[in-house]
């Protein structure tokens, strides 16, 4: 309809339209407004089309208000003025007035709906995009390809994968399949919620396929862990687009391959059509810092520098990652003070703190760490793992008890670093109240990683009734190969082989495959408790039936089994046939069976094997030499033991230490620093007269030097565990477990010596040493003497 006036068919009332249709093709609101204004100044009367005109011109470039106030004194509206204004205030971000404005339209054709729809989704409103456009078809309004293209982009986003097959039928049934639009919406939505069977039939099926389809499913299958198939796809496509790049590098580097990510960066470099952008840039300078590949890091940052590149952001942050992680932090500064400090991310912060850690520089570290106003949970593991590296294991405790009160959930990677404190501590009463922090942070599930590593804590804390607690009360399905092979060493290391072995049998009825690790705790367990023939067995069953090629660990086990069991030759001859070379753990068993068995001529020639490998390597001369001592071979023990001290090698000192309390307590033989010492050395003088009048008979045998027997019998008095007992039995309550903890093998002397004591005090005394834990209890030991 037409409002006319005399001058309606005027050159005058053409011109101002013919202008107004110009300004609005190229958004020009000042011309715009200049003719709109000369319309109103000389009265015209213009089409409703003209008008429409003027108000698609406010609403596109902004100007609601001018676009209401035309829009208020139209005698007559058509579709077209209602849909304009209605895009003015959708497109423009005010949605509630676009909706009340909506529910006003006398009647809503499918430009009125698919404006609602393209609104709600711009502001991120997908449930409400989804539901309008379910009010659209119940009103029996067919939409356009462009209202199906995005209602499937909010369930995209959403990820309403039922309400998006549901659309898929709907444009089956309306002919749209065909339309490559809609089958690219459809190929994201089913892409984005990990619907690859059905993204790759969505792709299958597409009569036309633009280079937006191919990278929508390349993209699909990386982050679906389908590289080959990805990898197919890419090479199968007649062109390559930036996107296409960026989803193979980005991709590649995602998934930890980031050489693979390099290698597709340096080919996309060949072709001159194509120029890297900051998400080509900022992966492939991640893959930089991932592989710390300094050389090909630098060589982005030249061409970044020559090309001027924009370095604000994920670049910038990539560059200073590459640097700090590859131990160039002079470099990462340099990048900083060119860009300021104010730019980097909480990755390139991170990074920066890792630096400083792995150099040992902890103060600049920490002062980086406070300086982030936004902590993540990368960020705090960093600083965590960083404390745990360099040796300061109180700050890591005491930095992740402020994590769990002030910051974010700590993920198993913390966790298990935290646990690993706890484990090398040796502190049953931290172990405890982190794993109580860690129930309270994860609401109390926890996952595989971390069950495992808090069982694996109270193993080597000395309990492991808690550890097997810990086990039971993980629910069967949640069980994995890590969490089964952590109670089964766990066990063994304790001389519990027999429930080790058992629990091995259980895993294996569940289905749950045993890795290499699980074996060396199989074979542990026969160690422990000197079963030959069935850990032959069970070396046997590792090739053959789960095709596990042996590793240095489980020779090195196989030749402990052996030897123990005083079957050396049969180690030797292992050792000999062996299709890997044998290292220092592999040569150190069988010179400690030797030892044991008192072979002097098979000692000497593990012990030459040894410290050809490492020759500093204390343990195979004191073993040696001690092996010739207690031979007899008094001339031969000094001649080792001069060899020894030439070459410069220090005997590593025994130490043993026991918690009381929050403070840890450590001992080395004869010890005369503790400030108590005068009390503890009374102590152990009164037990060593009542265990010997109990019937113990003090092993003189096992003091390895031309001594009186007295002297002897005084040195094996004050041995390290002896006095960490002495000290634990002074300040504990009485029944009260003592856990001590030592750096080297229990003796002879202190094994028989710590039965009587477990007897007379009535105390379960439990004793790590450096191959296992013996659990003392009225007269006896868990490992049955055999160890």
């Amino acid at each position: 309809m037409e409002f006319r006036n005399p001058e309606f068919f005027s050159s005058a009332v053409a011109n101002y339209a013919g202008l107004l249709q110009a300004s609005l093709k190229s958004n020009n609101l000042l011309c715009g407004k200049s003719v709109h204004a000369h319309i109103v100044k000389l009265a015209l009367t213009f089409s409703a089309y003209a008008m429409n005109n003027v108000i698609s011109l406010y609403a596109k470039t902004g100007s609601i208000s001018d676009a209401h106030k035309v829009f208020d004194r139209m005698p007559v509206r058509t579709n077209c003025s209602w849909n304009g204004i209605l895009s003015g205030y959708a497109r423009n971000g005010a949605i509630e007035e676009a909706r009340l404005l909506f529910d006003e339209i006398p009647e809503r054709d499918s430009v009125t709906w698919t404006t609602m729809i393209v609104g709600y989704n711009r502001m991120g409103s997908f449930a409400n995009a989804i539901e309008t456009f379910a009010e659209m078809v119940k009103d029996d309004v067919l939409p356009s390809q462009f209202t199906l293209t995005n209602v499937l982009a909010s369930c995209a986003a959403t990820g309403s994968l039922g309400i998006g097959k549901n659309i898929h039928s709907f444009v089956v049934k309306l002919g749209f399949s065909g339309c490559t639009p809609v089958a690219n919406s459809l190929l994201n939505m089913y892409a984005k919620g990990q619907d690859l069977v059905m993204a790759e039939t969505v792709f299958s099926r597409m009569e036309l396929r633009d280079i937006s389809s191919w990278n929508t499913l390349i993209t699909s299958l990386l982050q679906n862990k389908k590289v080959e198939l990805a990898v197919e796809l890419f090479h199968q496509m007649s062109q390559h687009d930036i996107i296409t790049w960026n989803s193979m590098i980005s991709g590649f580097n995602q998934l930890g391959h980031d050489n693979k990510a390099l290698r597709f960066f340096s080919s996309m470099m060949k072709d001159p059509s194509l120029k890297p952008n900051r998400f080509t840039l900022g992966s492939a300078l991640s893959a930089c810092a991932n592989t710390e590949n300094l050389k090909y890091g630098k060589q982005i940052h030249g061409y970044i520098i020559r090309t001027k590149f924009d370095t604000s952001g994920a670049v910038g942050n990539a560059l200073v990652s590459v640097y700090a992680k590859c131990g160039g932090l002079e470099a990462a500064h340099r990048v900083i003070n060119l860009r300021g400090i104010d730019n980097l991310n909480d990755v390139a912060f991170t990074a920066l703190l890792d630096g400083y850690m792995k150099l040992g520089n902890i103060a600049p570290a920490r002062q980086i760490f406070n300086s982030l106003e936004e902590k993540d949970v990368v960020a705090w593991t960093a600083m965590i793992v960083g404390y745990i590296q360099n040796g300061v294991h109180n700050a890591a405790l005491e930095l992740f008890r402020k994590m769990v009160k002030e910051g974010p959930t700590p993920n198993s990677h913390t966790l298990s670093a935290i646990l690993g404190v706890c484990s090398n501590m040796a502190s049953l009463n931290h172990g405890k109240q982190m794993h109580a922090s860690i129930l309270r942070s994860m609401n109390g599930r926890l996952s595989s990683s971390v069950a495992s590593a808090i069982i694996t804590m109270y193993s080597r804390s000395g309990s492991i009734a808690d550890a097997r607690k810990v086990f039971d009360l993980i629910r069967w399905w949640n069980k994995d190969t890590t969490t089964w092979t952590s109670i089964i060493i766990a066990l063994a290391q304790h001389g519990l082989g027999e429930d080790a072995l058992q629990l091995f049998d259980q895993m294996q009825a569940l289905s749950i495959n045993p890795d290499h690790i699980t074996y060396v705790g199989v074979l542990s367990a026969c160690i422990h408790i000197g079963h030959v023939e069935q850990g032959r067995g069970y070396f046997n069953l590792m090739q053959n039936v789960h095709n596990i090629e042996p590793t240095l660990s489980h020779y090195a086990c196989m030749v402990d089994l052996f030897g123990r069991a005083g079957l050396l030759q049969e180690a030797y001859n292992l050792i000999r046939n062996m299709p890997i070379e044998p290292d220092v753990i592999v040569w150190g068993s069988l010179l400690s069976a030797c030892k044991v068995h008192k072979n002097v001529e098979l000692a000497k020639e593990a012990a030459d094997k040894l410290l050809i490998l490492d020759p500093e390597n204390s343990g195979a001369y004191s073993s040696l030499a001690n092996l010739y001592s207690a031979s007899g071979k008094w001339e031969d023990a000094a001649k080792t033991r001069k060899l020894m001290k030439d070459n410069g090698v220090k005997k590593e000192q025994g130490s043993s230490w026991i918690q009381v309390g929050d403070s840890v307590h450590v001992f080395g033989a004869d010890d005369v620093v503790h400030p108590r010492k005068l009390e503890i050395y009374e102590k152990m003088d009164g037990i060593w007269d009542e265990i010997k009048k109990m019937g113990f008979v003090p092993d003189t045998a096992s003091v390895l030097h031309d001594l009186e027997v007295e002297v002897k019998d005084q040195i094996l008095k004050y041995h390290s565990e002896k006095l960490a007992i002495a000290f634990g039995l002074i300040c504990t309550k009485e029944n009260m477990t003592l856990r001590v903890m030592k750096n080297l093998r229990i003796c002879n002397d202190c094994h028989t010596a710590i039965k009587y004591i477990s007897k007379l005090t009535r105390r379960e005394i439990i004793v790590r040493d450096a191959t296992r834990f013996h659990h003392f209890r009225d007269g006896s030991c868990s490992c049955k003497d055999y160890w």
